[in-house]
């Protein structure tokens, strides 16, 4: 006889396995299952976002940074450092024993907290108050659950005229296991993984040019940002930025990738060795069975929920990317422990409107909120307060002075609308502005906090002093 359990989480990734963990704390009896694989076919948990997204992208990142930081600005702090080398394989080894880490650290999790965790392929196979889940993998077997959360993730969006094979024709998989330096690379699309992969590469010697089908750059970014983004990262960086162009052919002969593309009404061609594809990413709402239990999925593939992120099938919740909202690790979690506490009696919930936005390039870009064409679009009375990093003192001694904070409040309520950062350390600075808009707090309540000197927080203090012409270090 199967065991009953009262929640059954699908998908063992940030959103999944947080749900998992918080369900059994609530004293719920729990299965997570998840059918993650690493290269060498040994089950890991952690979804896309610790074995080839988030965790190990930012760790290239950061060495990547560092060898930038030795080449190019020790100098300036009196330090002399010659015949500094980038060591690759040795860099990728870190970022793998990194991820490890992290994935084994999920299975203790799962021990300490009494989840059950069970390897292979779920679908749901019927539903009523017992909903019924086939598992595929080694051995075929079913789970018995009252309740059953889908934490699927997404996929990378494919092109047909750009066919990935992760050796020359990467996606973000395949971008974090490049064994050598590019001489030329193609990043197709300037999102946030595009830029992170083309930031990492070009720090490391690589050309890097990225093509946008988009007439805009960084289009959900406020406009002052995104301005300042593409002067930082095509000036300083050295990114060769494209915008509304369509990818039409690609081959490839020996090491030399030919790309054929459209920017405006012009065919142009370019050679490379390496192409990255990072158009966005796709809901896994295929093959979980919906269709056989009548879970509804819009046209884009999401699975349709409430605001409790319940399904129209009472006992089905989704939750992460295979929902609607923004696609974001942090995003899933919270979506996990809320949709836990709700099985349990208890009242979960998400703000979506307060969910802070991060693009780990350097200078970093982070936000939280409206933005200002947003505003304006819709008519909004508002009013802008912006501090520059290179007014700042700490942001000037630590030599990364680039960007600026910008913060919009109500123009009659002076209620904190949005907030948007590009300079050093701003997914941390962010924080402070994701609380301000969790509790409706105005831009006088963040200019009479007292934050710490010198700081890098003092940027915020001086942004919302601006949104009344106070500044102090202007």
């Amino acid at each position: 006889m199967n065991t009953i359990y009262d929640v059954a989480v699908v998908g063992a990734g940030p959103g999944g396995y947080v749900a998992a963990i918080r369900a059994s704390q609530l004293g719920l009896k729990t299965i997570c299952i998840d059918d993650f694989e690493d290269a060498s076919g040994k089950a890991s948990l952690g979804g896309t976002c610790l074995n080839v997204g988030c965790i190990p992208s930012k760790a290239l990142l950061e060495s990547s940074e560092n060898y930038e930081k030795a080449i190019h600005k020790f100098h300036e702090h009196g330090i002399s450092a010659t015949e500094v080398k980038i060591d690759v394989a040795k860099m990728l080894a870190r970022k793998d024993g990194i991820v490890k880490q992290f994935t084994n650290g999920i299975s203790l999790l799962f021990k300490k907290n009494k989840v059950k965790q069970l390897h292979g392929r779920a679908e749901l196979v019927s539903s009523g108050d017992l909903m019924r889940l086939k598992i595929t993998g080694s051995n075929e077997s079913f789970v018995d659950a009252k309740h059953v959360i889908i934490a699927t993730g997404s996929s990378p969006r494919s092109m047909d005229s750009v066919p990935v094979d992760n050796e020359y024709i990467c996606d973000n998989t395949g971008a974090l296991t490049l064994t050598k330096t590019p001489k030329h690379l193609l990043v197709i699309g300037a999102g946030v993984i595009g830029l992170e992969m083309g930031s990492v590469w070009r720090r490391l010697g690589a050309k890097v040019t990225v093509l946008e089908a988009l007439p805009t750059f960084l289009a959900a970014v406020d406009e002052a940002v995104a301005k300042e983004a593409k002067r930082i990262f095509t000036k300083n960086l050295g990114l060769d930025i494209h915008l509304g162009c369509a990818v039409q052919e690609v081959s490839r002969k020996d090491e030399t990738i030919t790309v054929t593309y459209k920017e405006g009404d012009d065919i142009k061609t370019l050679d490379c060795d390496r192409i990255v594809v990072a158009v966005g990413r796709v809901p896994n709402s295929n093959g979980v069975g919906l269709d056989n239990v009548g879970v509804d999925v819009d046209e884009r593939g999401f699975i349709t929920v409430d605001h409790h992120n319940r399904t129209n099938i009472s006992n089905i919740y989704a939750i992460g990317d295979v929902v609607r909202g923004p696609m974001l690790a942090h995003k899933s979690s919270e979506e996990g422990v809320a949709v836990a506490e709700t099985i349990a009696g208890q009242y979960g919930d998400v703000n979506l409107d307060a969910i802070p936005w991060v693009i780990y390039t350097s200078p970093e870009i982070a936000w939280v909120g409206r933005t200002e064409q947003d505003l304006k679009s819709d008519g909004v009375p508002y009013k802008v307060g912006k501090f520059p990093f290179v007014a700042s003192g700490r942001a000037q001694a630590i030599g990364d002075s680039l960007g600026f904070v910008k913060m919009i409040a109500h123009e009659e309520s002076d209620r904190i609308l949005g907030v948007h950062v590009i300079g050093p350390y701003a997914s941390e600075l962010i924080s402070e502005a994701v609380v301000a808009l969790e509790f409706g707090a105005t831009s006088e309540d963040i200019a009479r906090i007292v934050h710490a000197h010198p700081s890098l927080s003092e940027a915020m203090h001086e942004a919302a002093l601006g949104i009344e012409n106070r500044y102090l270090s202007l």
